[in-house]
Order: C-alpha cells, then sequence, then structure tokens
C-alpha cells in the first residue's frame, strides 16, 4: 500500500547524462520513497535551458530504466511550467526589486561569500536603481540581520541540525536572472509543492539553497518538506564529481554492480547481489533498518 503521506522526487539537471555522483542522489531519494512505501516522482530540471543539453533527458530516463528504478506518475519539465514561476513571482512582488549590478561589481563589493561560494550581495539597489541603470536581474529582499525571520533553521536527516542567518550569509537572493531565466530557488520551491513533495532527499552540495527556499516557503505560506542531504561523490582533487569536473557517463552495462558501489557508497553493507531485483530488496531493507522505525525517523 502507498503511503501518501510520502512524495519524494529525483530532480536530475538535463545537462548530459546520470555519472556516479548524481546516481547516489538518485538511488538516496528513491531508497527513502520505497522505505517509507511512499511515491517516488521524477521532475527534469530544465529551468536554465542555456546549459541544457539535447538529448540528455533520454539517456538519464534511459538509465533509470535499466537500473530499474520506478517512478510514479508523469514526469514533470520545468521549462514548460514558466506560467506557475510567473503567478509565485507575482504573489512575492512586495518582497522584491530590479537590480541592475554586473556580476563583476557583486564580486567588486568584497562583501563575502556565502557557503555556498557565491559572493553574497551588498544591497546596492536595496533602496532603488542608481542614477542611469536598468534592471538586469529580479531580486527577493530578505531581513536585515537582527529582523525576525532572518535566521533559518532547520533538523536536516543526515546533517543534523543547520542554521544559516540570510541577510549576512546570503544576501538579497535573485528569483529571475539577468538572461531572463528564472532562478532555480524559485522554481524548486513553486514544483515541490505543486507535485506535493513532503521530503526532499538530494546531494549536501544543495544545503547552502534550503534556507532561502525556507523562506520563499514561508512567504508563499507554503508547507515545507523534510529534508535529507547526503553526503556528494568527490574527485581525486577533493571537487564535486560533475560533469564541470570531468565525471564520466554512468556504466550501466554492469548495472548491480554499479547500484552496490552507490549504496555502498551512502553507508549500506551490500556486497552482492545476483539480480537487480535482489539489490534494491536488500538495500530498501537495509535503508528502511537505518532511517525508519516502526514509523519514526531516526536521527542521525
Amino acid at each position: 500500500m502507498t503511503n501518501l503521506a510520502y512524495i519524494g522526487r529525483f530532480a536530475p539537471s538535463p545537462t548530459g547524462p546520470l555519472h556516479f555522483g548524481s546516481l547516489v542522489a538518485a538511488v538516496a531519494s528513491y531508497l527513502d520513497a520505497k522505505a517509507h512505501s511512499g511515491k517516488w516522482l521524477l521532475r527534469i530540471e530544465d529551468v536554465d535551458e542555456a546549459r541544457t543539453v539535447s538529448g540528455s533527458s533520454e539517456m538519464i530516463l534511459r538509465a533509470l530504466t535499466i537500473l530499474e528504478m520506478e517512478w510514479d506518475g508523469e514526469i514533470v519539465t520545468q521549462s514548460l511550467r514558466r506560467d506557475l514561476y510567473d503567478a509565485a513571482f507575482n504573489a512575492l512582488s512586495m518582497h522584491t526589486y530590479g537590480c541592475a549590478c554586473s556580476r563583476r561589481e557583486i564580486a567588486d563589493s568584497r562583501h563575502g561569500i556565502a557557503p555556498d561560494g557565491s559572493t553574497i550581495y551588498p544591497g546596492t539597489c536595496r533602496s532603488g536603481l542608481p542614477v542611469g541603470k536598468v534592471p538586469r536581474a529580479l531580486r527577493l529582499r530578505v531581513p536585515d540581520a537582527g529582523e525576525q525571520g532572518a535566521c533559518i533553521q532547520f533538523e536536516d536527516r543526515w546533517q543534523g541540525k543547520i542554521s544559516q542567518n540570510l541577510a549576512t550569509e546570503c544576501g538579497d537572493f535573485v528569483l529571475k536572472r539577468a538572461d531572463g531565466y528564472w532562478a532555480y530557488q524559485l522554481a524548486v520551491v513553486v514544483d515541490d509543492a505543486d507535485q506535493g513533495v513532503t521530503h526532499v532527499v538530494r546531494g549536501a552540495d544543495l544545503i547552502d539553497s534550503t534556507a532561502r527556499q525556507i523562506y520563499l516557503q514561508r512567504l508563499l505560506h507554503i508547507d515545507t518538506p523534510s529534508y535529507m542531504h547526503v553526503p556528494v561523490v568527490t574527485n581525486a582533487d577533493g571537487e564535486k564529481l560533475s560533469k564541470q569536473t570531468g565525471a564520466q557517463a554512468l556504466d550501466v552495462a554492469r548495472p548491480v554492480e554499479t547500484l552496490i558501489s552507490a549504496a555502498q557508497f551512502l553507508g549500506l553493507p551490500i556486497t552482492e547481489a545476483r539480480l537487480i531485483r535482489d539489490f534494491w530488496q536488500q538495500a530498501i531493507s537495509g535503508w528502511a533498518d537505518r532511517f525508519v522505525l516502526e514509523g519514526t525517523e531516526r536521527k542521525f
């Protein structure tokens, strides 16, 4: 029986085929959904259309199919959902403003570096555009450092208690970019709410975005899902394994071995399985033992 109180999702960006790092995130989200007898949705996050690589979505779907990772319902594609993002932005209009700053100008402000490596916005256009400037991007105003709501706290099911002060560790952030595309932060909040997602399981490289997303949820009167940020795979230089750092396409010619490697990275003691379905039975049971106990979440 499906647990309607649990709806999870996997949301890859179609910038290339799946690699081992993205597989780990997919396996973690799939296992958590199955261990809770919940739904596992699939969303193609192509809101940054300039980075989309033709044919990538098909390659991702093919890999998931070979690995017998069955998703529930129809696949959602962000590039077809602009009306939803427009509506959400309109609902936030009293908290937004146009920004004329270029990336170089923000970097030159030396206002500090956010936890995710981006430059903290110094608030140059917060009180109005400088004379002679036109807006390039649209930003969301966050509370000042000492104001109520500036500090966002949440309990991550893998990482523990997380706290971030939006004013000092982020600054006013972009909702619509200078190139006209909606920003990830807005799109993911709108999509999760529209799909009824209750549990988000993804890589720890996205944990620094979570406070911004929770703030958006509060402004939009959207329920905040449960979060779990699993460790990311790194290369020999300690960089997150990604297409930008030379990650190779996932080899699905030996699917059982590939899945076992992903499970072991996540700490599951699986060493062998004859068939893919045997692997999933072991992995789901192992995940349930670790994170689900008589319907109560274990905190790690």
